[in-house]
């Protein structure tokens, strides 16, 4: 299958089909070799012990070095084209709920833009809410995911560069993640206030609670660790959220790295100076 596939996609259907029918062929092929993937996990082969204690042991002679049978190979092939598809389809959303907001935006833009039939982003988020907040589970993921693994033990000035710098340089790379965010939080977060509560609330009193952890033991100026969280993510969207502000006041036609990378520095040095650290 996976050779016809390669096929069409180099010589096409050979009667002539316009490309947009070659797609949509190699995606219904895509779209039947991952499913058929899916169902041979769940029937078990039948070499495969059924029960648990047989698995473990043929696990651990597989890790000694034997060879992955070829349901691991297809599980693990099934498994990229998966992440594949779904960052196209939650790319294409970014930039279709930025342009249209939510209520103009529809599931058959987004496979459009995602150069995929709308029967396949449907196979993986099942209406245009679900991608919705997949999306911004994406964009939380991806700004926060370096204050996520902090630890009391961490040092707090490189911690928090850390997290400043990240924040800065996501501005940079994915302003419309950041625009798209503020629009929902300026509304009064309409389709995310139940969805971002739980996760968010969690999130930022884990983080406060290590920082809290560090101005106890006097490793920093006793500060509010919720309000500096917020600050370090007000202050690094700016530079995408106001852009076209910041842009007019300093007479540039476009921020380039050394822009972003002074405001990072500049962020950093106010901040921790702020918290009593020094520069890492």
């Amino acid at each position: 299958m996976r050779r016809k596939t390669q096929g069409i996609l180099e010589n096409g259907l050979g009667d002539g089909s316009a490309p947009s029918v070659q797609r949509f062929v190699v995606n219904l092929v895509l779209i039947t070799e991952e499913s058929s993937a899916i169902v041979g996990s769940l029937i078990p082969s039948p070499t495969t012990s059924l029960y648990p204690m047989t698995n473990q042991i043929k696990s651990k002679d597989s890790q000694a070095g034997r060879p992955s049978s070829p349901s691991t190979t297809q599980t693990k092939r099934t498994g990229r084209i998966r992440e594949r598809n779904r960052e196209l389809i939650l790319a294409a959303a970014e930039e279709e709920f930025a342009l249209h907001g939510f209520r103009g935006t529809t599931v058959q833009g987004i496979a459009e833009r995602a150069d995929l039939p709308k029967s396949n982003v449907l196979y993986y988020f099942s209406n245009k809410q679900r991608i919705y907040y997949a999306l911004f589970d994406d964009i939380m993921d991806r700004w926060n995911a370096v204050l996520s693994e902090i630890k009391p033990e961490d040092d707090p000035a490189l911690a928090l560069a850390n997290f400043i710098r990240a924040k800065v340089e996501m501005s940079r790379t994915h302003p419309l993640a950041s625009r798209l965010f503020a629009m929902e939080i300026i509304q009064g977060a309409p389709l995310l206030k139940n969805h971002l509560c739980i996760g968010m609330r969690e999130w930022v009193r884990g983080r406060s609670e290590v920082i809290q952890q560090w101005i106890d033991e006097g490793r920093m100026e006793r500060v509010d660790p919720v309000q500096l969280i917020l600050l370090i993510w007000s202050s690094t969207q700016h530079y995408a959220d106001f852009q076209a502000q910041i842009l007019i006041i300093e007479d540039k036609e476009a921020y380039v790295q050394k822009d972003f990378d002074h405001a990072a520095d500049f962020l950093t040095t106010v901040i921790l100076r702020g918290c009593g650290l020094e520069l890492p």
